[in-house]
Formats: C-alpha cells, structure tokens, sequence
C-alpha cells in the first residue's frame, strides 16, 4: 500500500495481493465475438461498436478512459458510450441488444447471458488488485490471520478463479 496514512491503520507485516481481474469485453450470447487480441484490433473493435455499455463515473469507467486516451479514440468513446448505473444494467443493456459490447471488469461480465470475448490486450490492460491485511485495532488477529490464510488457499483460489479473476 503506497499511502502511509492508510498503511498505518493495518498491523505490521505482509500485505499479499488475494485476486486481480482485469478489463475485458462481452457481446450478447450467439453474436459474433470480434477481434481484441491487441491493442490496435481493440481499438478498431470499439470503433465499430454502434454503443457500448460500461460505468463511466467509476473507478473502473476512470481506467477505461485512460485506456481510451491511449488508444487515441476518448472523443469517439464519449459518444458511443451508453452509461449504466451499476454492473448489472451494464448485463442487461447488451443482453437486449441495446449496446454491442459490454467493457467493464472480466468477473462482471461473466453471466449466462453474455459470451465474453476476452481480458483488453497486453499493453492497454488494467487491472484492480485486492490486498488483505490485518487491521491494527483487531480484535482477533488469530482469527484474521486464519482467514487471510484461507483467502491464499488453493480452495481460495480455486473459487476465485470460478469467479473471472486470477488468484493472488
């Protein structure tokens, strides 16, 4: 953890990473999946989308738009953008066909009614990381260390990876 502020309130020692997931596209089930093995085949992907359904005002709309920036096409990404309030109407708006693509996080996306296409290329990728730790104050930091364990188990692990995100 970067801020000292933050990193005070958590008991001393190891901070370990517990899942990360990453941007990633989804189409309605039975469309056709489009190209986004690299950055310039998803750039052209959303470019070709007619709209697209996402959460600009979140942390994860916050990545995409830099990954929009980068790619050259923020402008036209504006445009296309069809905003949801949450993750869920993200789901619903591709599903019924009122957006092409979903692009939002790879765990997100994985409902029965979307076919997702794949995580953003190497090079635009972002990723949100979970960390675990220990709070200062606990009570039972036996007790939160015996889960932090559990949340680094291969069983964890197993059920994060179920879930659309890689394990530690």
């Amino acid at each position: 953890m970067k801020n000292a502020a933050t990193r005070a309130k958590f008991a001393e020692g190891e901070m370990p990473t517990v899942a990360r997931v990453g941007l990633a596209v989804a189409v309605r089930v039975g469309a056709p999946k489009p190209n986004i093995s690299t950055p310039e085949a998803l750039k052209q992907t959303l470019l070709n989308a007619r709209a697209i359904a996402s959460i600009p005002a979140s942390a994860t709309g916050t990545q995409l738009a830099a990954v929009y920036e980068v790619l050259g096409i923020a402008e036209e990404m504006r445009a296309k953008t069809k905003a949801q309030p949450s993750p869920a109407q993200i789901i619903d708006t591709v599903a019924k066909g009122e957006a092409d693509l979903a692009v939002f996080l790879l765990n997100v996306l994985t409902d029965p009614r979307l076919d997702v296409v794949g995580p953003f290329p190497a090079g635009v990728q972002r990723e949100v990381v979970y960390t675990t730790a220990v709070c200062g104050s606990a009570k039972e930091p036996q007790a939160a260390q015996a889960f932090m364990a559990y949340l680094l188990s291969p069983a964890a692990g197993a059920i994060i990876k179920a879930n659309g995100m890689t394990p530690g």
